[in-house]
């Protein structure tokens, strides 16, 4: 399994440290609103990692981290009168439900920021030990960029070219502010009554630093591999090598991957151009969870991805030519014609997860398996459905109907069952209005997309 290394901007090989076993940190949800389509870009990329790492028979220990105290979980939490864990619980449950929705892996372990106040100070403490950290006139305690060599090595920054000996108390900032970036952040009024007693008074810690101190307790000092969004890579990831490896003095990671933006018709995602969705934005709109995956995976993961309804159309009309397609297939040993879709298929996976390859060697096996009238390949198309997770298998496609469909259903079968034949045909036309062919049988209703 070969994949590209943002830090040494190279194709290796992917190989775990131990136990046969790859030690994967995620980047998670900061959980001050509903997660957007553009995030979910990475969480499907990250899910198709950790399924092509299993299809290669290793195993993962992966940890994604919920980022529910920063700057903008405060300001959100203050501007709503309440509790940072009461607003915070909102989105963390929405994160899990979408999730879910999107047929994403579970990770082993979701630390929350909030419960790892303790190591995040035991490893600010051993910074200042270190001498690479200080503590400001303000009570703050900021790492001193220049006392750690190796800076910018996975941002390949020319020091020499940027502003340097700025402090970043921001969480978030950019390559034209290099310099040196919060650990621990000095109580200030607006943050009204979020924080945690330290050496060095109230506050609470800087966004990098809860990376930092979560991944190493759980993954150990040095681990296989961490992936996030290509926005992350400066200055978090940068700062969490930084923070890490001035602590222990040992490799923090050994491969960084990254996926690359998201944008909507062509255009960065933006409420103010009108092309900001959610993903339950999506789902009210009539989209299934998996034609929503189907776009969000079928592109490489180091190139932008143009997130259209276009491109939904023409997943919804794909995944019903697999279905079909999938109903004709058997049980039994795979003919030879399929077993050689199946070798392309894990090539491309093998590749730096080319699924564009990969899912044109799915639409292979479909085009073989229509031209033998079906034939014993589901084990092909199961074995390539660990990796997608885009293929139903026992049940149809139309098992996976939106909330509002089906109320209308149910409405529908009420109205049946009180003989308001009237109604029940008013529902069905408005059904068909909406994309969805309603059938009649003794069993009762059945509903699929036109």
């Amino acid at each position: 399994m070969n994949v590209y290394n943002s830090l040494t901007r190279r194709i290796e090989e992917l190989k775990p440290l131990a136990d046969n076993t790859i030690r994967l940190y995620t980047c998670g949800p900061t959980v001050y609103n509903f997660a957007h389509i553009g995030n979910f870009r990475a969480y499907a990329f990250e899910d198709v990692l950790r399924r092509v790492i299993q299809f290669n028979g290793m195993k993962v220990k992966q940890v994604m981290n919920l980022t529910d105290v920063d700057d903008k979980t405060i300001r959100g939490a203050n501007a709503a009168g309440v509790a940072l864990t009461d607003y915070t619980k909102t989105y963390k449950d929405a994160f899990f439900a979408d999730l879910g929705k999107l047929n994403i892996q579970p990770a082993e372990v979701y630390p929350a920021a909030t419960d790892h106040i303790p190591e995040m100070i035991a490893l600010v403490e051993k910074l200042m030990e270190k001498g690479v950290a200080y503590q400001s006139e303000d009570g703050s305690v900021y790492f001193k960029v220049r006392e750690f060599p190796g800076y910018g090595k996975l941002a390949h920054i020319d020091f020499d070219s940027q502003r340097t000996g700025l402090r970043c108390a921001a969480d978030e900032y950019d390559k034209e502010n290099v310099g040196d970036f919060a650990l621990w952040k000095a109580w200030e009024p607006s943050d009204g009554p979020v924080g945690w007693d330290s050496p060095w008074g109230r506050g609470r810690p800087g966004w990098h630093i809860e990376c930092s101190a979560m991944s190493m307790k759980y993954l150990g000092p040095t681990f296989d591999l961490h992936t996030g969004g290509i926005d992350n890579l400066f200055p978090h990831h940068e700062n969490e090598i930084a923070q890490a490896e001035a602590a222990t003095g040992k490799e923090f990671v050994r491969t960084w991957m990254h996926c690359a933006h998201l944008r909507v018709n062509g255009e960065k995602m933006s409420k103010s151009a009108g092309n900001f969705f959610t993903l339950r934005d999506l789902i009210d709109k009539g989209w299934l969870g998996r034609e929503i995956r189907y776009v969000l995976v079928n592109a490489h993961y180091r190139t932008g991805l143009n997130f259209a309804f276009d491109a939904l159309e023409d997943a919804r009309k794909s995944l019903e030519r697999i279905d079909r397609c999938v109903e004709t297939a058997t049980e039994g040993e795979a003919p030879e014609w399929a077993s050689a879709h199946l070798a392309a298929f894990a090539d491309a996976v093998n590749d730096d997860l080319n699924l564009p390859k990969a899912f044109a060697a799915l639409f292979a096996l479909v085009r073989d398996t229509n031209a033998h009238g079906g034939g014993p390949v589901l084990s092909v198309f199961r074995r390539m459905d660990e990796v997608l997770g885009v293929i139903f298998f026992g049940k149809s496609a139309k098992a996976e109907v939106p909330a509002d469909v089906q109320a209308m259903l149910d409405a529908r079968a009420e109205a049946r069952s009180q003989k308001n034949w009237a109604e029940s045909d008013r529902i069905r036309d408005a059904l068909a209005e909406m994309g969805w062919l309603v059938k009649d049988s003794k069993a009762g209703q059945t509903v699929s997309r036109k």
